[in-house]
Parts: C-alpha cells; structure tokens; sequence
C-alpha cells in the first residue's frame, strides 16, 4: 500500500477512508505515535468499520496504516494519564472494534505497511485475511511492561498455534513475517517487491464473488473454525473476562513501572 506523509495539523484525521471498485480502504493515520490505538483513533476506527460494513457498495475492507508502522498497540501515555485522573474522551474498547471485524458481515484484509506489536497485532488476527511483507516484525510486548496481553488473546488464540502462542506470549520476543504465517497469525509472508501484485490477486477474487455468497462464506468459515472465533455470544463472554483481567494488571505497580521504563528507555527494575 502507498505510504503518505504524516498529517500536518493535530485535530486531521486519525483514520482515513477511501471506497473504490467494492473495496473500502481504512487506513490508521496517526505515524506521530506509530499508529497508537487512542481513544480517538479507536472512535474513527469504530466508525470506519460500521460504515463500510453497511454500505451496500462496499464488497470487502482493506484495513491498512500509513508510516513505517502498522499498529504500536495501546497508546501508554493516554493510559497513564487515565490512571492518573485526567480526562480522557470516551471511545470504544478493543473487544468492540475486534468484534466489528470478526462478526461483521464483510471479510477483512489486513495489509500491513510494517511492525505491529500488542494490541496491533489483536487487529491483524480479528482480520479474515492478512498479508505482510517478509521484512515486518511482530512482538507481543505485554509481560515486558508489566501486563497481560489478555483482550487480544481472543482473536489471536483462534488464529496461533498453541506452542508458538505460548512462546510468544511468554517471552514478548520479537518475530518476523515468516514466522508469523508459520504459527498462522498471517495468511502470507510476501517479498517486499511482490506485495502489491498479492494484494491485487486477493482484492481481484473479492471483487468477483457475490455478495450474498461472500458474506455468508465468512460466516461459515467462522463456524468451521470454531472456538471464539465463530461465536459472537462465547466472544462477548471472553472480552468481558479478559478486559477485567486486563485492568487489573494495567492499574498494577508493574505496569506502572513498566511505563516508566518505556518513557524513559530503560530496563525496569525486574529485568536481569
């Protein structure tokens, strides 16, 4: 996807829309903060799904970013500032976007323009469909600050392997593209010079299925998969549990100290 040039005034939008041919392009345009999932960004975000989901041209989503990064997860200093007392606009939480991806009624691409890590990584595995280039890395860097990467568990645990979700959940290491498709949480590692031509092939085969059928397929992929992906009632339940899980540790003395390392490029305390 093309990259563009960081937005020049602050109150520009956050996610950009586009609709050509029966695909809808959302695009995360917030490269200042990597793409940071904010509360305002989420509130566009939200808002960009649900209107592409029910506009009757738009045969499928492309879901995208601008800038070298894809998604950095939550944005730790609005977090932090939370915690601390100061307002923060009211917006939708993860589960309700995830949920506007995985039981909306049209497939989503994710076509990743870079590093995704936390709760970006919860975006690509909500998607029906992702495409990285090789050169992407992914981390899932909850516990190295001191949380746990409990909402996104949801989609991605309906997507990853067992063994490797344990090893990448546990150790926070990072991993690249390849990886990735190997333990399934992408669809396809693509060499940097062919995404394009990929992106085309997928977007080509959305574009010639009826709608009805394409709708319905997704639908039916969801209910052969099983587990939390194909059941919007078992989804709403493992959100609920796990976003109390995750305040609990975000309001925690780790986290807090977590926080303070990131900001201040440092080990925390419990590093050796």
């Amino acid at each position: 996807m093309t990259q563009h040039q960081p937005s020049a005034t602050p109150d520009a939008p956050l996610v950009r829309s586009s609709v050509d041919r029966a695909i809808a392009t959302i695009t995360l345009d917030s490269p200042r903060n990597r793409n940071a999932l904010s509360a305002r960004l989420r509130s566009e975000l939200s808002k960009a799904l649900s209107d592409a989901m029910a506009d009757d041209e738009v045969r499928a989503i492309v879901l995208t970013g601008n800038g070298p990064v894809f998604c950095a997860g939550a944005d730790l200093k609005e977090i932090a500032a939370a915690l601390a007392g100061e307002p923060v606009e009211p917006a939708p939480e993860l589960p309700e976007i995830f949920e506007r991806i995985m039981g909306g009624p049209k497939p989503v691409v994710a076509v990743l323009n870079g590093a995704a890590r936390a709760g970006g990584i919860g975006l690509v595995a909500a998607a029906d469909i992702a495409l990285a280039p090789k050169s992407t890395t992914f981390a899932f860097t909850e516990v190295r600050i001191g949380v746990v990467p409990a909402i996104i568990s949801v989609p991605v645990s309906a997507r990853v392997h067992s063994r490797q979700l344990s090893r990448y959940f546990l150790t926070g290491e990072m991993f690249d593209a390849v990886a990735a498709a190997e333990a399934g949480l992408i669809t396809e590692a693509v060499p940097d010079r062919e995404m394009q031509d990929t992106i085309d092939s997928i977007l080509r085969g959305l574009r010639g299925a009826a709608p009805r059928a394409l709708s319905r397929t997704k639908e039916l992929v969801g209910e052969l998969n099983g587990g939390a992906q194909a059941a919007p009632v078992r989804r709403g339940e493992a959100f609920a549990q796990m976003g109390e899980l995750s305040a609990e540790f975000f309001a925690g003395e780790d986290a807090a100290e977590g926080r303070a390392a990131f900001f201040e490029k440092r080990p925390p305390h419990w590093a050796r």
